[in-house]
């Protein structure tokens, strides 16, 4: 079964491979992209009666808790260069949730009995098991200067692939112990075993630069590419999972 549809402004799609009841599959993928809807509403930014519009220093869900708590774990890891309080003081969870709430989704299909899947949320990916017995999904990571080209392949089985990048939203990503904007990356991507850790260190990398890189690979990535400001491809050492 596959599914498309747009949620907080971009495609995101689900390619399930299990042979279950069509009405189990159908009703698992629909409550999976209800709540990646459900979290747009409260989170984003650009509603005023989103709970992120409405916060005043005090969550009002175990949601905002869970992404806040997240959002300063990976602050203090960065040294401060991850950050969810943009230079004008304002709270951008985006840096966490795209991917938090695509991890979720993930896990409702996983419990819904699914074992044999693609998740891309606008590019960032959650996949499980393998479409065709012995190979795993093949991931693309984009070349920032090129939208037709990719970097490299990915084969993954049982992981996820975030990337972050100037290339589409341009200087959107800020060093949060300086304030200015993140400019020793043009890219940045990571293999993580769930989504909500590779897109934030994605974000990570992207804030901290080249040296976030060597700094992804001991905090949770097992696999890092990035692209630097002359175009240059930089990686970690490790393989990622296949």
């Amino acid at each position: 079964m596959r599914h498309l549809e747009l949620v907080m402004g971009i495609p995101m799609s689900v390619d399930v491979r299990d042979a279950v009841d069509e009405q189990i599959e159908r009703a698992a993928v629909r409550d999976a992209f209800d709540r990646m809807h459900d979290a747009d509403r409260r989170f984003s930014r650009y509603l005023p009666d989103s709970e992120v519009s409405r916060y005043g220093g005090r969550a009002e869900s175990s949601d905002l808790r869970e992404v806040l708590g997240i959002a300063e774990h990976f602050g203090e890891l960065s040294g401060g260069a991850f950050s969810v309080r943009r230079p004008d003081g304002s709270l951008d969870t985006d840096g966490v949730v795209k991917g938090w709430a695509a991890q979720r989704a993930a896990d409702t299909l996983t419990s819904a009995g699914m074992t044999t899947f693609c998740l891309n949320a606008g590019g960032d990916v959650v996949v499980r098991g393998e479409p065709e017995l012995g190979r795993g999904w093949n991931v693309g990571v984009r070349d920032p200067s090129d939208p037709q080209s990719f970097l490299t392949v990915l084969e993954v089985r049982d992981g996820a692939v975030a990337t972050s990048g100037t290339y589409e939203r341009g200087d959107h990503v800020w060093d949060g112990r300086t304030g200015q904007v993140a400019t020793g990356l043009r890219s940045a991507t990571v293999v993580a075993a769930d989504l909500t850790t590779a897109d934030v260190l994605a974000t990570c990398v992207l804030a901290l630069g080249p040296d976030g890189i060597a700094w992804a690979s001991q905090h949770g990535a097992a696999a890092v590419l990035a692209v630097d400001a002359d175009g240059e491809l930089l990686t970690s050492l490790q393989a990622a999972p296949a």
